[in-house]
């Protein structure tokens, strides 16, 4: 698997939730029907839960919003090569694609330090980001794939 954002059939109209693995916390986010535009939806608290247990986790929400497909961040290394966290990202992926979840990945390189980047160019302190920069992390995300999908 390459640092790409994988190759995704199309998926048939309706949402699309993405989602941001944080060491605390998940981040999520939503788009419209349309999926034209992301916007931030919530963020889960991370505890211990094993990979299972958080694909489970994701598979509720995007049940619940109807997603019809989930994107999830997956941080490869800067060279490229995949890393602890982003090997734990793709198998959470793989553990919603064997559930029955339409999944594809996203690469995610750097979109936290933007998701601080602009939350401190809105005001936002370092503490007051704590709690939603996981959710911002997850908007870069899916707009990413968005913007992807409708080239």
């Amino acid at each position: 698997m390459t640092a790409q954002a994988e190759a995704a059939p199309p998926s048939p109209a309706g949402p699309w939730l993405g989602v941001d693995l944080g060491l605390v916390r998940v981040g999520l986010a939503v788009s419209d029907p349309d999926r034209l535009l992301a916007m931030p939806l919530a963020t889960l608290p991370r505890a211990d839960l094993s990979v299972e247990a958080l694909a489970g986790a994701l598979a509720a929400v995007a049940a619940e919003r109807q997603a019809v497909r989930v994107v999830v961040g997956v941080p490869w290394n800067m060279d490229g090569s995949a890393g602890p966290r982003a090997l734990e990202a793709l198998a959470v992926a793989e553990a919603l694609r064997a559930a029955g979840t339409p999944c594809a990945a996203q690469d995610e390189r750097l979109t936290t330090v933007e998701a601080e980047t602009l939350l401190r160019a809105a005001g936002r302190t370092a503490k007051r980001q704590r709690p939603v920069v996981d959710q911002a992390a997850a908007v870069i995300i899916l707009q990413a794939a968005l913007d992807a999908a409708r080239r």
